[in-house]
């Protein structure tokens, strides 16, 4: 197995009220991502996977705060990092990210071209505005953009040109890891088909080495990555491949969620939906045992009354005391 790209341990990131309580919102998250490989994160929201973003970014501003864990980007533990190190050094170049609602990032009193000459004055001086200009039009031009964008104001681009436009700003410095957090969310389906060909076309031309997306849309993931993770509760439950995750979910929680949304696939016609019972916890109070348990209708005393690990089960990795195949026979008898 070749070194990650990304290597998260331990992770701990929790928001802090004005009445002092800690909110443990990404609450010990470990995970690797290896260069070339795409990640899904899925999950309710107020999982903790947006959260989890922010932290990836060193985006550490209260109420937001670092507890413990370590976050390793190329060999660079960037919780070791000064501020300025983490801007000058990381941003941009190893890590760049899409942020929610990214449409609405740009400022709308400025051209475009003057994002991406803002970006190049920081972290490449010794470029001249014309070699920047001719630099950002190659790049359009390879995403399938008209060169024209770069003389346009953000309110002269629809949605979906914003969307893809605040894509190739982002990746402009060609970083290793690109987080995509909800990158589709708030588009029709013609536009979120055109982003997500957008995000592999960075692949298969290396702008980036490696994507995370993060989305509440578990089905759309199986387009989009190699892999998938589902959060729950600041915790990661299950992470398997996206096939597996699908049409073969182990963990309850996974299980439900994936009959909770309608999924466009073949061999899903008789997918009958089901929501889920309950509320998440509260993650401002301890929680002993599976933190899914008060919803999951096959918990046990025992989930119930110590802490869960993360266990290996027929190649992928979730946290339950059950092994995947007394959960399949669960969940086949429900069916009956």
């Amino acid at each position: 197995m070749s070194t990650p790209i990304l290597e998260v341990s331990g992770l701990k990131t929790y928001y802090r009220t004005r009445l002092k309580e800690e909110v443990h919102a990404v609450d010990g998250v470990d995970f690797a991502l290896e260069e070339g490989k795409t990640l899904g994160i899925a999950g309710e929201s107020g999982c903790g996977k947006s959260t989890l973003a922010l932290s990836l970014m060193g985006f550490y501003a209260p109420p937001l705060h670092y507890h413990s864990g370590s976050i390793t980007i190329g060999g660079t533990d960037i919780m070791k990092l000064s501020r300025e190190e983490l801007r000058t050094r990381i941003l941009g170049r190893s890590i760049a990210y899409i942020p929610q609602a990214a449409m609405n990032a740009l400022n709308p009193t400025q051209k475009i071209i003057r994002f991406i000459e803002d970006v190049m004055m920081e972290h490449r001086p010794e470029l001249s505005r014309k070699q920047v200009k001719a630099l950002a039009a190659e790049r359009l031009e390879s995403l399938n953009l008209p060169v024209k964008v770069l003389h346009a104001f953000p309110n002269e681009l629809s949605g979906g040109m914003k969307q893809r436009t605040v894509i190739a700003i982002s990746t402009i410095l060609n970083p290793a890891v690109l987080i995509a957090d909800e990158p589709t969310s708030a588009l029709d389906v013609t536009s979120q088909k055109s982003v997500i060909k957008l995000l592999k076309d960075l692949l298969a031309k290396k702008f980036i080495r490696s994507l995370v997306f993060i989305t509440h849309e578990l089905p759309l993931l199986y387009h989009v990555t190699d892999e998938i993770m589902v959060m729950y509760a600041g915790q990661i439950v299950e992470r398997g491949t996206a096939e597996q995750m699908i049409f073969d979910p182990v963990h309850p929680y996974t299980n439900k969620l994936m009959g909770s949304i309608i999924v466009p696939e073949a061999g899903m016609k008789g997918h009958k939906l089901a929501a889920i019972p309950g509320a998440p916890p509260n993650l401002k109070q301890p929680i002993t045992g599976c933190r899914f348990a008060e919803r999951c209708e096959y918990a046990r005393e025992a989930c119930r009354e110590a802490s869960i690990a993360s266990r290996l089960d027929e190649g992928r990795r979730y946290r339950c005391l059950f092994d995947a195949g007394t959960l399949r026979e669960w969940y086949a008898s429900d069916k009956d």
